[in-house]
């Protein structure tokens, strides 16, 4: 199994273009803090083999930069995209709409956010005039068998009720919000792929201690940042997301595990945006990182 991160920001992006804060104005100064949309894309045995975790919104150029995820010399056209989506939110789903011009769009999500997706948005019927958009069942992380995708077993594994601002009337259910548990029956490993994360548990617990990659959500680096920042009057927890730092953090959590570990979704006003910031060595003194750009693990 190999993983390639396509991005690593949080909604907006960095630079986000509304904003003057410290980590957009240092992203405009030096271009190679930029970061897109957050999203992955996973390859099976064959390395033309791959699936996307989330479409975000900047889906095209992060499939253009890599040779690997556009259409081979025998094909004028990718043939099918297979997407995967962790929940319905905006910056995890808006890329569906970019991809209108393949010939066929799979997508497997859960049973709240499929239904999000079609009665709110609605994707299928925008998109059906352009491609053949097909959706399936995201199994669960223990409740069936889990689907097959591009030669990897896929689950989800529920997270939190945390649901998109567009259907914040939509009824409470525990799968509105997943991580991605990804396994290669091949060689016996797994990763894990959870890009929000608003409680803990200990199902995520023993998720976590059972793969050899992690991608964890590190949008806030402590529980203050939105209101420090001015970007909201609520706690990064109010906001449905752990922070990284402090007592009820993920930091402390994560450094008794033995895999990789990398923190991905940042937020504009997140300071590990910059490289130099000193939270990246109390990070490294855990055994942690941030997540980089275009970084390709092999599993």
């Amino acid at each position: 199994m190999l993983l390639r991160v396509l991005g690593t920001a949080a909604g907006g992006g960095l630079p986000q273009w509304n904003c003057a804060c410290p980590g957009c104005a240092g992203a405009r100064r030096h271009p190679s803090r930029r970061r897109l949309h957050d999203s992955l894309a996973f390859h099976g045995p064959r390395p033309d083999t791959w699936f996307l975790a989330n479409a975000s919104p900047d889906i095209a150029e992060q499939l253009e930069s890599h040779p690997s995820l556009r259409p081979d010399d025998g094909n004028t056209r990718t043939p099918v995209v297979r997407v995967v989506l962790t929940d319905a939110e905006l910056d995890h789903t808006l890329g569906l709409l970019r991809l209108r011009e393949a010939a066929e769009i799979e997508v497997w999500c859960t049973e709240p956010v499929h239904k999000a997706l079609n009665a709110r948005l609605p994707l299928t019927d925008i998109l059906s005039p352009y491609t053949a958009l097909t959706w399936h069942d995201l199994p669960l992380a223990g409740a069936g068998t889990p689907a097959t995708i591009a030669g990897l077993h896929v689950s989800a594994l529920p997270l939190s009720d945390k649901r998109p601002r567009y259907a914040a009337d939509e009824p409470s259910h525990p799968a509105w919000s997943t991580a991605l548990k990804v396994h290669d029956p091949g060689t016996g490993t797994s990763a894990l792929y959870a890009p929000a994360l608003a409680a803990w548990s200990d199902l995520l617990d023993g998720a976590i201690a059972g793969s050899d990659c992690v991608l964890l959500d590190g949008t806030f680096v402590d529980e203050d940042e939105p209101r420090r920042t001015g970007i909201s009057q609520r706690t990064a927890s109010e906001m449905g997301h752990i922070p990284i730092s402090g007592p009820e953090g993920s930091a402390h959590r994560l450094h008794r595990t033995g895999g990789q570990i990398h923190y991905t979704h940042l937020n504009n006003t997140n300071p590990l945006g910059d490289p130099a910031a000193p939270e990246h060595e109390q990070l490294a003194d855990l055994g942690l990182r941030v997540a980089e750009e275009r970084m390709v693990v092999t599993l």
